[in-house]
């Protein structure tokens, strides 16, 4: 069949699966845009409002579905516009596919027009990257970059196509869509190695990182820590893998973790890493990181074992397939006193919150008990993001959503949206802090232009919260460009772009405002006015080892 470039790039996006793509047009990408156009009723596309949101999105239905997300940009400020997204899911391990296009072929490195070497700022971080200049490798070009995309550990790769190459026309057949074959990297021993030093643990704990949720080993996960009989905790990444229901958990580690957690896995004589990297956020001062214990990782990257912190026994392989032999072997284990020890803690050290004014810590308390902790929670970064993680109870995988590794503030709302079109039965909240917010506020307006029911919640405290917290204890509270008392109205500019909108600010209002917003069936937003100085407690200093974690009791004395 003889087809133009443009053509076959949809049809390759039919061949992968493809239903909803986000994007944003212009002028080299515009015969893919009129081949969109032709199939518009087998592949959905999104218009965002800015290219990034294009990319946060994608990126959002990648991490909600499991599936490789998609979006579209031009050339120049197009595609550049596309590369914070592109790098928030590298640090995340998100499969995500960006398009774009470039100029004509006779014209790439003469400074042309909208040219850039979007390949070349990418390549740090992508999974890998394309430049097509020739037609007849273009289908096998998408075909490659889905497959290293969705397979392994996943992660953006990026297809950049000049433009007559999407206008010319060349012989296409249709292929099915495949992974690349897997490389089993574990053997048998590994596995007995593993199996052994868990039967010799007496105070085993386990940390589930975000490998976990891509593996979709969440049911391993549960099996493997009732067998090992262990407390668990998890990293922002890893959230719903373990029930946050569940006795045994204790709730995340790191900086912004529980006492719980941190003092825990500091006293622990075996840790056992599933699917976590062993980020600075969670290590602190790797010296003194869980110095009691010897350590177990589990990773399907190998450049991650012993990268960040030492391992005494280590397995490479997908998460799901390893914890299925280990389950096998493993005998059931009983450390009914360490347990009770951890339990100890749990009630010792809860998580607390001032209960008379409104907080975010209430307000997630509430959207929990409302949605029945069945919601899909994307979130910004800062304070407001590790209340998020704190308060709203997961319980399955794919329903807490968040920049982790990168930190991009205004990742969320785009996330939501990309969710949302996902997993269109799911009740889809972004939660983002007033700073955050107006950096993507933007996006509203592509929620109201499709209708699309999500619930926007601006953690309002008028300040950039997580960085007012630094320098209240770090800085001598010399507030230094985070104050943001100005006149900017969040309802007004909700309303403006299409949403309805409602204040809260009162501990009253929050329940019906939840309620209201969920029963409107459309893009809503809730402006909740905070105290200015509301921190996140649990806190670890920055280079401090986990077991210095301080909360406002420990300040007051």
């Amino acid at each position: 069949m003889l087809l133009t470039g443009a053509e076959i790039v949809v049809e390759c996006l039919k061949e992968q699966g493809v239903d909803t793509v986000f994007g944003y047009p212009g002028g080299t990408i515009l015969n893919v845009y009129d081949a969109l156009y032709q199939h518009s009723n087998e592949i959905t596309h999104i218009l965002t409002s800015h290219e990034q949101g294009a990319a946060h999105a994608a990126d959002g239905y990648a991490r909600a579905t499991g599936k490789v997300g998609v979006c579209l940009a031009t050339s120049g400020p197009g595609a550049t516009n596309l590369v914070t997204g592109i790098a928030t899911a590298y640090m995340d391990s998100v499969p995500m596919v960006a398009i774009t296009c470039n100029v004509n072929l006779p014209l790439l490195g003469k400074d042309s027009f909208q040219e850039v070497d979007i390949a070349g700022v990418t390549m740090p971080i992508t999974k890998h990257g394309y430049i097509v200049k020739d037609i007849t490798i273009l289908a096998d070009t998408i075909r490659k970059a889905f497959a290293i995309a969705g397979s392994g550990r996943p992660g953006p790769v990026l297809v950049d196509i000049t433009k007559d190459v999407t206008a010319n026309k060349c012989e296409y057949t249709k292929a099915a869509a495949e992974k690349l074959p897997k490389k089993e990297s574990f053997t048998k021993e590994d596995i007995e190695r593993a199996v052994e030093a868990i039967e010799q643990a007496e105070r085993p704990y386990i940390y589930v990182g975000g490998g976990a949720v891509i593996s979709g080993a969440y049911k391993e996960v549960r099996e493997f820590a009732a067998k090992v009989d262990a407390p668990v905790c998890d990293t922002l990444m890893g959230k719903g893998v373990f029930d946050g229901h569940d006795p045994h958990y204790t709730g995340m580690i790191g900086m912004h973790g529980t006492k719980t957690s941190n003092f825990g896995v500091s006293k622990c004589d075996l840790l056992i890493a599933l699917g976590a990297r062993f980020s600075d956020r969670v290590v602190g001062n790797p010296k003194r990181f869980a110095e009691n214990a010897k350590v177990l990782q589990i990773d399907i990257d190998a450049a991650e074992i012993d990268k960040n912190i030492h391992t005494d026994v280590s397995v490479v392989g997908d998460l799901k397939e390893v914890l299925e032999q280990i389950n096998i072997r493993l005998k059931e284990q009983d450390h009914k006193e360490w347990i009770d020890h951890i339990m100890e803690l749990k009630e010792t050290y809860p998580l607390n919150y001032d209960p008379g004014v409104l907080s975010c810590p209430y307000i997630m308390e509430e959207l929990d008990r409302i949605t029945g902790g069945q919601a899909v929670i994307t979130t910004d970064v800062g304070q407001h993001q590790m209340w998020a993680a704190q308060y709203y109870k997961y319980s399955m995988p794919r329903t807490f959503l968040s920049s982790g590794g990168l930190g991009t503030m205004g990742y969320g709302l785009g996330a939501c949206i990309g969710a949302k079109m996902g997993n269109p039965d799911k009740v889809c909240v972004n939660i983002a802090g007033d700073g955050c917010f107006r950096m993507n506020m933007n996006e509203l307006a592509t929620a109201s232009r499709y209708n699309i029911p999500i619930i926007q919640i601006v953690i309002n405290n008028h300040v950039l919260g997580m960085v007012r917290q630094w320098q209240t204890l770090f800085y001598e509270k010399r507030y230094s460009q985070t104050v943001l008392q100005d006149k900017v109205d969040f309802c007004k500019v909700a309303e403006g772009l299409g949403c309805q909108a409602i204040r809260v600010t009162t501990k009253e209002e929050v329940a019906p405002a939840i309620e209201k917003a969920l029963a409107m069936n459309g893009p809503v937003l809730l402006d909740c006015i905070i105290p200015e100085d509301d921190k996140v407690f649990p806190m670890v200093p920055a280079g401090a080892p986990i077991s210095d974690a301080f909360d406002a009791k420990d300040l007051e004395s």
